[in-house]
């Protein structure tokens, strides 16, 4: 599973419509770059793939009168908003991915209603939990890693990152169902993305070749 298409869905259609450096800007605003594989050229790529699959619409913009190169400015279909919620839902769950994935899918998260992310968090919980139990079939973590020699070190690991995992996400678990955040249908969200013009201060700087046309 691959985070930057939920990560471009997502920013699109927080904007309601965007051009891609719009889009660009805001994940560097939130240090997806860092964290992630949302680097200039995939974004770019991503909104250009999502565009043909019918995920996203692509609106040609005329140049501006102040002779600026024209711009496509993408707007998130039908098909696109299912894709969307559809990543969201298994990103909150899918326990086995790389971190960025998890990471994408908290920063949207209070797009779907607080009970509906309680239980697809508790759901995460319960399939770390089978997963350990699978590990545990063979390896016994009270025993220490050391009677399967140094390799027993990545079950320890595999254990403990498991345990880790679990903690964290029940504690979410108890801030949500605690009143934490503003979710779907409870108010006027967060926002979360950059205004036309505002400046990035987490902007990396770096020029690309579709900043421009993108």
């Amino acid at each position: 599973m691959s985070a930057i298409r939920l990560l471009v869905l997502g920013a699109v259609r927080q904007h309601g419509r965007a051009h891609g450096y719009q889009v660009r800007n805001d994940l560097e605003y939130w240090g997806a770059h860092e964290w992630s594989n949302a680097k200039p050229g995939s974004i770019y790529h991503a909104l250009k793939q999502m565009a043909k699959q019918g995920l996203l619409h692509a609106h040609e913009i005329a140049p501006s009168t102040a002779g600026g190169p024209p711009r496509t400015e993408y707007e998130i279909t039908e098909a696109g908003t299912g894709e969307y919620f559809r990543l969201l839902r298994e990103s909150l769950t899918a326990h086995d991915q790389k971190p960025d994935v998890l990471s994408a899918a908290l920063g949207f998260m209070v797009d779907l209603p607080r009970e509906e992310v309680l239980d697809l968090l508790r759901e995460r919980v319960r399939a770390i939990e089978t997963w350990r139990r699978s590990v545990t079939e063979y390896y016994t973590p009270e025993e220490g890693p050391g009677g399967l020699g140094h390799i027993g070190e990545i079950m320890n690991f595999w254990v403990h990152s498991a345990d880790a995992g679990a903690r964290w996400t029940r504690g979410l678990i108890e801030r949500i169902g605690g009143g934490d955040y503003t979710f779907a249908g409870e108010g006027e969200p967060f926002v979360g993305v950059l205004a036309e013009g505002q400046e990035n201060p987490y902007a990396t700087g770096e020029r690309h070749p579709g900043d421009d046309g993108r």
